[in-house]
């Protein structure tokens, strides 16, 4: 794998999850990385811990009580040979820290900063978490919780390739905002332009695109091209492609006999994997 950001040094004071994964991609391709975590930890290591090793794996750690003189003069140290600041906290705290922008332009003129916050300008300290930014925009199913973080790991995206822009960019000094909220919006597209709505294209209108239930699980389908569906037809012996019909064929075998039979003919199906 190549390394491009090799001899790059990042500081890190984001906990839970998009700061990590934002990190863990950096120090994938080279990186080091350095984690400032806060006397108590992360409170990810407390509520699902192996995921917070897998995610922290390779990165080295340090705990320092910021609001303390000594733990400041520690994080200084570490900041005047860091080339990226990670942070997600909002910005009246990193301003109570004596770490907002301004303050960082002067003490560390080679620094970039990638700030991680929930809302864009000018809510950018209002509080929010990767459930009520899915909310917003109709990504949410009440009562059933998602069953992904799924503004968290977008965020985790585009702040890796945000902060890659940074260090590639060979320009020192500069601050760019990501916001969770505008990564869940993002991730909304399908549903704002009405695609993967209820009964739309991809939100189970489609026949050839849909959930099926075999004797003993389900199927997902997804033969959505013309040359998928029309072998789909052929092969299943049917003269249409309708809900109906492919519910009634599914349910004759068992999803292994299915998935198998995919393969052969080169079909999109897999099994619905059972929840976890």
């Amino acid at each position: 794998m190549l390394k491009p950001l090799e001899n790059i040094r990042v500081v890190t004071l984001a906990v839970n999850v998009p700061g990590p994964l934002a990190a863990k991609r950096w120090l994938d391709l080279g990186a080091t990385v350095i984690k400032v975590e806060p006397p108590e930890g992360d409170p990810l290591e407390l509520y699902c811990p192996d995921w917070y090793q897998d995610i922290n794996a390779g990165q080295q750690t340090v705990r320092l009580n910021l609001k303390t003189e000594e733990g400041n003069d520690e994080l200084t140290k570490l900041l005047l040979s860091a080339d990226l600041l990670l942070t997600a906290q909002r910005p009246n705290a990193l301003k109570r820290l004596g770490l907002d922008w301004r303050v960082l332009q002067v003490k560390y003129p080679q620094l970039n900063h990638l700030a991680i916050v929930g809302f864009p300008s000018p809510n950018e300290n209002e509080a929010g978490h990767d459930l009520t930014y899915q909310a917003s925009f109709g990504l949410l199913n009440p009562p059933n919780m998602p069953k992904t973080l799924m503004a968290d790991m977008a965020g985790a995206e585009r702040a890796a390739l945000e902060g890659l822009a940074l260090l590639m960019g060979r320009k020192a000094g500069r601050q760019k905002m990501v916001t969770l909220y505008d990564a869940a919006e993002y991730m909304a597209q399908p549903v704002k332009y009405g695609l993967t709505t209820d009964n739309a294209l991809l939100g189970g209108g489609q026949a050839e695109y849909a959930l099926y239930e075999a004797n003993d699980g389900w199927l997902a389908i997804a033969a959505l091209e013309p040359h998928f569906s029309a072998r789909l037809k052929a092969e299943l012996g049917l003269e249409e492609l309708n809900h109906e019909a492919l519910s009634n064929k599914f349910k004759q075998g068992s999803t292994t006999d299915w998935v198998d039979w995919a393969k052969q003919y080169d079909i999109p199906l897999v099994a619905v994997k059972p929840k976890l």
